[in-house]
């Protein structure tokens, strides 16, 4: 929780943020001459959480204000999360809302329950040996992962792109079914529709390579839900089907790309899990944290090295562009920038003009739609290429990039052929989820009337009308953050030409990551080696909780 504390008469507070503010001070009991700096305090709390903040430090002269206030409460880390609540709760020195100290607190809490749970399972080294055969003269962080993985409750495998997360845990389902007395109920759940259609291909691949039985692969699942459509979403409200008292029916649980959920969804899955239910998270630690409140993946793999095992080997994500990440992740923004000039047809600064360049890469996939190629085709199509930016607004936004390469390309009106859109809000009458991503196609079974179509994890093909979508955006250009979960052949990264608090080196490194190919960068030098400086730092008691 150690950070500047950002100046309160300079933040770009939302009317909900003053909103909120207003309306506790005028609960307070506090004197019309300590209610402006409450309001501001409260307006402040406000809107870093909204920055993926879960709570503020206060100074020695604000403490004494939030509790002569009448509506806070100052606890300290053993305190029962389900005494009389307040709106504000003070601990260690923070300031949260009653909402985020409780998701956080309650996370701790039920984290720690299955921490304590340990199986002793016979005949483990042998079946390990099979799986994972004996390597000369290094560890085979692989088999420790699947050890602890089998052997807690729960588990986290943090690694980078190609480490193996996925054949590792595929390899940990099978032992523990081949393990187990009875066969068990295994979930398999991504925070967003691309990320999971990604984990089902993979472990489709993964399970075919076993060296077991088929009776033991027919009872690894291959299908893999998001998050919400798991936990069961009832949107408009925050509440899913499955909680405490309606708990998930899964003996094992398993989260890919980890580093996408939120403190409030973590701890609602952790709170849906049976009785006697493992867990395990997989995620790249280095990776941005979720948009929303908390950094739980970074968090966790921090405080539970116990139970948390990084693997370190790449098989598939090497050369240059490994350098290249290795170098931003180390925060050697210099080095980085060499890299970036050493004329590799792999990584590289874009020459040409951007949008001119962005514009002929879209050709291909244009013209496999006027050429009626089956929706596969056309998907594989958009994924080869993909522009990342880190901001929405200014230059070399999405919403400028977007705009400005669909008048190049000549694409008019709000619903054309071929318009990429990312959904951007979970809606379940629907089935889709944030991040969610469809392409607008004529449909030539009823007569080419535009149809939004999706590839489903199953690979099933859904086609929506436009007028039936949630919200959604184009997406010839997306943000890094909505990138996360996604792979595409060749990326390029958009960066303003001047700095702002969203680039750190967990964006570009993200970004990077992204590719499979290819990487090409539009910077500024300075903004770039700057951006490759500044780090994610995130005020929360995770943390502290865990090791407590």
């Amino acid at each position: 929780m150690s950070a500047n504390k950002p100046d309160s008469n300079t933040l770009p507070f939302s009317r909900l943020d003053l909103a909120f503010a207003e309306f506790l001070s005028q609960r307070s009991a506090l004197t019309d001459e300590q209610k402006p700096p409450f309001t501001a305090l409260v307006a402040r709390l406000s809107f870093e959480q909204s920055q993926g903040h879960s709570c503020i430090q206060l100074n020695q002269t604000e403490q004494p204000l939030i509790l002569n206030s009448g509506l806070a409460l100052a606890v300290d880390l053993n305190a029962d999360i389900n005494q009389p609540a307040q709106p504000l709760i003070i601990q260690q020195g923070c300031l949260y809302t009653h909402r985020y100290w409780f998701y956080e607190s309650r996370l701790a809490m039920q984290l720690k329950e299955l921490l304590a749970i340990d199986y002793q399972l016979d005949d483990l080294e042998t079946a390990l040996n099979r799986y994972f055969p004996p390597l000369e003269n290094e560890i085979d962080w692989q088999r420790e992962a699947a050890k602890i993985s089998v052997s807690k409750a729960f588990a986290i495998v943090t690694g980078g792109p190609g480490t193996g997360k996925t054949t590792t845990v595929v390899k940990v389902l099978a032992l523990l079914q081949e393990l187990a007395e009875t066969p068990l109920h295994i979930a398999l759940a991504a925070p967003t529709g691309k990320a999971a259609m990604r984990l089902q291909e993979s472990i489709g691949g993964s399970k075919q390579r076993l060296d077991c039985s088929e009776d033991v692969k027919q009872h690894i699942p291959e299908n893999v839900s998001t998050l919400h459509r798991l936990l069961g979403a009832q949107p408009p409200s925050p509440y899913f089907k499955h909680h405490a008292d309606n708990p998930l029916p899964y003996d094992v649980v398993v989260i890919d790309e980890a580093s996408m959920v939120d403190l409030a969804l973590m701890s609602k899955l952790v709170d849906a899990l049976k009785t006697g239910a493992r867990l395990i998270l997989l995620g790249d630690k280095d990776q941005l944290a979720s948009v929303e409140s908390g950094s739980v993946l970074a968090d966790l793999t921090s405080s539970l090295k116990d139970h948390t095992i990084e693997l370190l080997k790449s098989h598939r994500f090497g050369g240059i562009i490994k350098e290249l990440a290795v170098a931003v992740n180390q925060q050697q923004g210099f080095q980085a920038w060499q890299l970036l000039q050493t004329d590799s047809e792999i990584i590289s600064l874009l020459e040409s003009n951007l949008i001119d360049y962005v514009a002929e890469k879209q050709r291909g996939y244009l013209e496999h739609i006027q050429q009626h190629a089956d929706f596969e085709t056309v998907f594989a199509a958009f994924n080869e290429f993909q522009v990342l930016c880190s901001n929405r607004n200014g230059h070399n936004g999405i919403n400028e990039i977007n705009h400005l390469v669909e008048k190049k390309l000549g694409l008019s009106g709000h619903w054309y052929n071929g318009r990429p859109i990312m959904i951007t809000e979970n809606n379940a009458a629907t089935q889709l989820y944030n991040g969610d991503i469809g392409l607008c196609l004529a449909d030539d079974t009823q007569r080419g009337k535009l149809m939004v179509c999706f590839l489903s994890p199953d690979g099933t093909v859904k086609k929506i009308l436009p007028s039936r979508l949630p919200a959604c955006e184009t997406v010839f250009a997306m943000t890094i953050h909505k990138s996360q979960g996604s792979e595409f052949t060749e990326v390029l990264i958009a960066l303003p030409d001047t700095m702002n608090p969203v680039l750190t080196k967990e964006l570009i490194y993200t970004g990077i990551t992204r590719a499979k190919k290819t990487v090409k960068i539009v910077a500024e030098q300075m903004v770039f080696i700057n951006s490759v400086k500044q780090k994610v730092e995130r005020y929360g008691g995770l943390v502290a909780k865990m090791s407590e």
